[in-house]
C-alpha cells in the first residue's frame, strides 16, 4: 500500500471535486496521493479528463499519451483514466490506447479503487469494505469549491453536457451543509457554489427549486466568509435567490450565469427556452434588487444561422449590459449535440473569430472602465498567495482563478495568505486592481 498516485485535473472546477474526492477515498484506504505533479515518476497515475469542447477533448487525449509514453518507458508503472472523456468515448479510448491499465467513467471511482486493490497492490481484496475517506483539498485551504448537484436537463442545442453526466441530480441538502461544516473546521473560510446548473437544484427531488433555501442554510453555518454562485440559468429563474445575496452579507454580491447570446433567433436556435425582451428584465431586476451585483456571463458566436443582424443585436446588448465579467467564444461542433444533427455550421471560421475579437474589445474597455471606478474604495480582499513584489488578492466580486485580482506591495507591511483585509484600491488596470491595507 505504500505506491503513490497522482492525479492529473483537466478541464473544470466541477472536474477538480471528483478528483479531490477520489483522493480523499484513496488516502483513506492506505495509498498516497498527490495532485498535479510536475513529473510523476515509478507509481501510478490517474487521469482526470474533459470532454466537453474539441479543445478540452484534444488537451485530456495528449496528456493520457503523455503518460502512455512514460509508462512505456518505464517512468510510471500504471497508468489510469477517468473522467468526462472516457464516460463519452469508452470504446474508442480503450481500443486506440491500449497502454492504459483501466477506463472508468464520472461516476464508478470507486470500481478504481477496488481495482486498484485487487490487482496491483497488496491492499484489501474486492470484496472488503472501503473506508469513505475525507475530501482532499488541493486548493489553497482557505476556499474550496462545493458541487451541489450533477448533470443538467436543460438540452441546449449546442451542448454535450447531457450526453455526458446525464439527467440532473441533487445532493441531499443536509450532505452538503456537512461537507460545508467540515470544510470549516479544517480552515475553509470561501465557499464557490458550483453546479451545471444551481438554479435547478432540487426539482429533481420533489419539484421546487431549493437553492435559496440551501444558500440562506449554508449562509447561516459559522465559520462560512464568503460563499459565490457559479453556473445559473436564466430560465425560471429563482427570484427569492436574490433576496438571500441582499440580505446575507457573507453570500457575494457576485453570479455566473451563462446567456450565450440576445436575439430572439438565436436563443430559439440555442433552445434556450428564454426570449430577448426576458434576458433585459433579467438583468434589471437583478441589478434592482442586489445593488452592486457583478455578473459574469458567457456569450457565443458563429452559432449555426447567426446573422450580422444577430450580432449587432448581441453587441448592442453587452454594451447595455455593461458586464463587470463576461467570456465569449466561437461555436464549434459537437459530436452528438441536436445543433450537430440538424444545423449546417455555416458561419466561416474567420467570420466567427472577427466576430470574437470585435465583442472582446467592446467587454475589454468596459472592464477597463468598471474597474477604474473602483479607484478610491475600501473593499474586503483575502489574500491568496505571494508572487514576487506582491501580494495577490480577491474581493467577493473575483472568482479564484478566473476573475480580476488586487495586488499588494510586499513592502507595505506582511499579510498572512487566506486572512482577510481592507484594502484600498489605489490604481486599476484593464482587469487588475492595485490596492494598499488600512486595517
Amino acid at each position: 500500500m505504500n505506491k503513490t498516485i497522482d492525479i492529473i485535473s483537466l478541464g473544470c472546477s466541477k472536474n477538480l471535486v471528483d478528483s479531490e474526492v477520489l483522493m480523499g477515498l484513496m488516502e483513506a484506504n492506505g495509498y498516497q496521493c498527490t495532485h498535479d505533479s510536475e513529473d510523476p515518476q515509478g507509481d501510478i497515475v490517474v487521469v482526470n479528463t474533459c470532454g466537453f469542447i474539441n479543445d478540452a477533448k484534444e488537451e485530456s487525449i495528449n496528456t493520457i499519451l503523455e503518460f502512455a509514453q512514460a509508462k512505456t518507458e518505464g517512468r510510471i508503472e500504471k497508468l489510469f483514466v477517468m473522467g468526462c472523456l472516457s464516460e463519452r468515448y469508452l470504446a474508442d479510448l480503450e481500443k486506440e490506447i491500449p497502454e492504459v491499465d483501466g477506463w472508468y467513467g464520472k461516476f464508478n471511482y470507486k470500481k478504481l479503487l477496488q481495482d486498484l486493490a485487487q490487482n496491483f497492490t497488496s491492499g484489501p481484496g474486492p470484496s472488503d469494505k472501503f473506508l469513505e475517506g475525507k475530501r482532499h483539498i488541493t486548493t489553497p485551504r482557505h476556499y474550496a469549491y462545493v458541487k451541489i448537484s450533477e448533470g443538467c436537463d436543460r438540452h441546449c442545442a449546442y451542448c454535450a453536457i447531457p450526453l455526458i453526466t446525464g439527467r440532473h441530480q441533487s445532493r441531499p441538502m443536509q450532505e452538503i451543509l456537512d461537507e460545508v461544516r467540515q470544510l470549516v473546521k479544517d480552515g475553509t473560510k470561501e465557499f464557490n457554489v458550483i453546479a451545471q446548473e444551481l438554479t435547478y437544484y432540487g426539482v429533481d427531488i420533489d419539484g421546487k427549486q431549493h437553492i435559496a433555501e440551501l444558500i440562506e442554510q449554508m449562509a447561516d453555518i459559522p465559520g462560512v466568509e464568503w460563499i459565490r454562485l457559479h453556473y445559473a440559468y436564466p430560465t425560471h429563474f429563482p427570484w427569492d435567490l436574490l433576496r438571500v445575496m441582499r440580505e446575507k452579507p457573507n453570500v457575494c454580491k457576485y453570479l455566473d450565469i451563462a446567456l450565450q447570446h440576445i436575439s430572439d433567433n438565436m436563443l430559439q436556435r440555442m433552445q434556450r427556452h428564454v426570449t430577448k425582451a426576458e434576458t433585459y428584465d433579467l438583468i434589471e431586476r437583478m441589478r434592482r434588487e442586489v445593488p452592486g451585483i457583478h455578473i459574469r456571463t458567457t456569450l457565443m458566436v458563429g452559432f449555426p444561422g447567426e446573422t450580422e443582424d444577430d450580432f449587432e443585436e448581441l453587441k448592442t446588448f453587452v454594451k447595455w449590459a455593461r458586464f463587470e465579467r463576461m467570456g465569449a467564444f466561437a461555436y464549434s461542433e459537437e459530436e452528438g449535440t441536436y445543433s450537430e444533427k440538424h444545423y449546417e455550421d455555416d458561419v466561416p471560421e474567420d467570420v466567427k473569430q472577427h466576430r470574437l475579437d470585435k465583442l472582446m474589445r467592446i467587454q475589454q474597455n468596459i472592464s477597463a472602465e468598471l474597474e477604474a471606478g473602483k479607484v478610491g474604495q475600501v473593499l474586503k480582499v483575502i489574500i491568496d498567495r505571494q508572487e514576487g513584489d506582491y501580494y495577490i488578492g480577491r474581493t467577493e466580486f473575483c472568482s479564484p482563478e478566473v476573475d480580476p485580482e488586487v495586488l499588494i506591495p510586499v513592502s507595505e507591511r506582511k499579510l498572512t495568505i487566506g486572512n482577510f483585509y481592507q484594502v484600498e484600491i489605489t490604481d486599476s488596470e484593464e482587469f487588475d486592481l492595485y490596492g494598499t491595507t488600512i486595517n
